[in-house]
């Protein structure tokens, strides 16, 4: 009988792209024993090449270490797994390259096996471990085939402004602060009040999605699934949004959780009705809501209430969330708050930001609470 080994795999981005490296093991399927290990940075890469290098990592080990036995590959990142098991195209010409490097090293009967992201840690580990080694100076490998690093004179204690935790430059924050919690915000894919441009909030009508909406939220979700591990899927309780959700949620296998603080704003007597509608049955009204943030429209709700729940809604995903991904199906006003929030931008803002329908736009809050937008309104293709 063959001998059984599973091989571990990760990749990660600080940035992605950015500063990229890959963790992999491989470990004797009878015992559990780590046969061997090995994490490295490789340079500035996305995610999901940083993922594939940790493939071929896996496999180079499995190669090196047990030619003969028998090959389980276990990775958390569903787009390689089904790619490399033929179930899913690979439209990149870059990780088309390193899906062939690696099919050179497959042993026959090869099993690839898609695994959650807590069950895949030592891997992970390696990925981060490697990464902190290259930011402290190192060279950025790690594990069995890591170089002794040169012993390094003492060096004069860093200013308070260096140290962990006090750095406010976000592209250069390392794990020494933490993991941030990333909330990829996505806006719900168009409905028959999107397409007539009507105002549309909470306690009016709610409207699902059209056929074109529910196309927009499944390359949305495509695009979403191959970008990020995500951990968990939030919505707003309209329809529209659970919908939009629905894509996500099934395409990694997970549930929705519905989170009623990133409802839209309630638009109470406006509900329904256009601009110019509005302008022209409560001409006084309109002014006076749009001249302040804190004035609501006649049995609606002011902006400035909408932040404050859409805070609270955020924290308690940070909280619930610390370090892990989550997509949030949300609206306009909810997004534009969230981002107004991160850059600690005035109410007025949110007047000159354009949301696109099953638009993407994502920011990481940091332990310390320091905020990072990372994309805004991007609309896959």
């Amino acid at each position: 009988m063959n001998r059984r080994i599973i091989a571990e795999a990760d990749g990660g981005s600080r940035g992605n792209p950015g500063p990229a490296a890959y963790g992999a093991l491989i470990r004797d399927a009878e015992s559990g024993e780590v046969l061997a290990e090995r994490g490295e940075a490789i340079g500035a890469a996305t995610n999901n090449v940083a993922e594939y290098r940790g493939l071929i990592g896996a496999l180079e080990l499995a190669v090196e270490h047990a030619p003969d036995a028998t090959v389980e590959v276990r990775m958390d990142s569903k787009l390689v797994i089904e790619q490399m098991a033929g179930r899913w195209k690979i439209k990149s010409p870059e990780l088309r390259a390193l899906a062939e490097q690696a099919r050179r090293l497959v042993p026959d009967d090869v099993v690839w096996t898609w695994t959650p992201r807590a069950d895949n840690r030592a891997a992970d580990a390696l990925v981060n471990a490697a990464l902190d080694d290259l930011a402290a100076g190192g060279s950025g490998v790690v594990g069995a085939q890591a170089p002794t690093p040169p012993e390094r004179p003492a060096e004069a204690s860093a200013p308070a402004s260096a140290k962990p935790g006090t750095n406010p430059l976000i592209g250069w924050r390392g794990r020494l602060h933490g993991e941030p919690t990333t909330i990829v915000l996505l806006r719900h894919g168009v409905t028959e009040s999107t397409v007539r441009k009507l105002f549309c909030g909470s306690g009016g009508t709610d409207p699902g999605l059209t056929d074109e909406g529910h196309a927009q939220a499944e390359r949305a979700a495509a695009w979403i699934a191959s970008h990020h591990r995500v951990d968990a899927v939030v919505s707003s309780p309209l329809l529209r949004t659970q919908e939009t959700a629905r894509h996500v949620a099934d395409l990694i296998g997970a549930d929705i959780e519905v989170e009623p603080g990133f409802a839209e704003a309630a638009f109470g007597a406006w509900d329904g009705h256009t601009f110019a509608e509005i302008m022209e049955r409560w001409p006084t009204e309109l002014q006076h809501w749009l001249g302040s943030t804190a004035v609501a429209p006649p049995s609606g709700e002011a902006f400035d209430a909408v932040d404050a729940r859409v805070a609270r809604a955020r924290d308690r995903v940070v909280e619930q969330y610390p370090g892990r991904t989550v997509v949030v199906a949300s609206h306009v006003t909810p997004i534009k708050m969230l981002v107004r929030q991160a850059l600690d931008a005035p109410m007025p803002v949110i007047y000159k930001m354009e949301l696109a329908p099953a638009s993407i736009t994502t920011i990481q809050w940091w332990p310390d609470g320091t905020p990072s937008l990372r994309t805004f309104s991007h609309v896959p293709d």
